[in-house]
């Protein structure tokens, strides 16, 4: 089983990418930090007579990435209730590749499995349920298994660590991407 961490945040050493690690510590795994790739936000021309325009920039590395694993896992901080601004240009960018018949990606997208890691501070498991919905109608949308979420609380980096209950699960998702 492959695995596929795309971390959405900012900050180096922080609190989604220490449970990311944790989570795929010595698995078969790609971690991606979508703050380092250059991605371009998207310019919609979906209903465009033209269609999208090629965009110089390292999506397509990506879209490789996504063929080429079994299970994605998606970290993110939540930001204003919401995902990370890496991650959210990460997904707009689908509208463009879902309609790119190079890469046929929602009949891919179908085969793999999504593990969604949040972390935030106050009351982050409760406030981070709306994000975990938004991320179930992503998935929805292109047939992939939602298979399950961490919401971490932490608000500097490390303070995650003492949540022992998202410690628990991402030592548990280890154990189930070792086999």
């Amino acid at each position: 089983m492959k695995v596929l961490a795309l971390l959405g945040s900012t900050r180096e050493n922080g609190n989604s990418e220490y449970l990311a690690k944790k989570i795929t510590e010595n698995t078969d795994h790609t971690l991606v930090k979508l703050a380092d790739m250059h991605i371009e936000p998207i310019v919609d021309k979906r209903h465009a007579k033209e269609g999208f325009s090629p965009v110089d920039d390292d999506y397509e590395e990506l879209i490789q990435h996504m063929l080429t694993h079994d299970v994605f896992v998606f970290a993110t901080p939540l930001y204003w209730y919401g995902m990370s601004g890496p991650m959210k240009d990460f997904f707009d960018r689908w509208s463009q590749y879902l309609r790119d018949e190079r890469f046929n990606l929602k009949e891919e997208l179908a085969k793999k499995k999504a593990y969604v890691v949040i972390t935030g501070g106050s009351s982050a498991k409760v406030k981070g349920l709306p994000l975990v919905q938004q991320f179930q109608y992503i998935f929805d949308f292109v047939g992939m298994e939602y298979a399950d979420y961490i919401i971490g609380s932490g608000v500097k980096p490390g303070e995650v660590k003492e949540d022992t209950l998202a410690l628990a699960k991402a030592e548990q998702w280890n154990k189930l991407f070792l086999k």
